[in-house]
């Protein structure tokens, strides 16, 4: 059984990398979300934010553990950890360390004019093209404007702005009014539905 995170991760879609603004750096410097798989808490995906607009880094990072029910024990596990360096508004690196059930990949790469698949970005929902940060393809998107509605968050519901990416990654993403990600939503290789449920 495959749940192909944050290729995630996941996972995740770009032309030129646009801005990395302060609008999207939530306040306290971080995202944290629950893997919601089949109504049950799998792992969990978060965002940390230091340095300025002008020298970024985002840390990302994914751990996730599908357990056999009854028996306990794991039949999937998914963990990836990565660094984006940030110079103004071009990713300048991506640094990764990932572990897919066994598989293992390592990442250093340049960010070749690309915004990252990373989902933090709202800019992302605005390109053809982004950078997977697994194994660093280029990776083609489509992306439709499902318009504003309800998510659910831990504190609460919030409303957010639905995009849905297809092609070489599906994902379906939804940002606050702040342009920060507040829900991610995807069928995983297996069939099941996976969302990340912002704490």
């Amino acid at each position: 059984m495959k749940i192909t995170a944050s290729a995630s991760l996941i996972a995740l879609c770009l032309g030129l990398a646009q801005a990395a603004s302060a609008a999207t750096v939530p306040p306290g410097g971080s995202l944290q979300f629950d893997v919601i798989r089949k109504g049950k808490d799998i792992g969990d995906h978060a965002y940390a934010f230091s340095g300025t607009k002008q020298a970024l880094v985002v840390r990302v990072t994914t751990n996730i553990a599908v357990k056999v029910p009854l028996i306990g024990i794991t039949a999937y596990s998914f963990d990836h950890s990565s660094v984006e360096s940030w110079s103004g508004d071009k990713l300048k690196r991506v640094r990764s360390a990932t572990n897919d059930d066994g598989t293992p990949h390592q990442l250093d790469t340049a960010g070749k004019g690309l915004l990252p698949a990373s989902l933090w970005d709202e800019d992302i929902v605005r390109q053809t093209r982004l950078l997977n940060t697994i194994d660093g393809h280029v990776m083609s998107v489509r992306v439709s404007d499902l318009g504003t509605e309800a998510v659910a968050t831990k504190r609460g519901k919030v409303t957010a702005h639905h995009y849905r990416l297809n092609g070489d990654l599906k994902r379906d993403l939804w940002f606050d009014a702040e342009g920060n990600l507040a829900h991610v939503a995807f069928t995983a290789d297996d069939g099941s539905q996976v969302s990340y449920l912002r704490k």
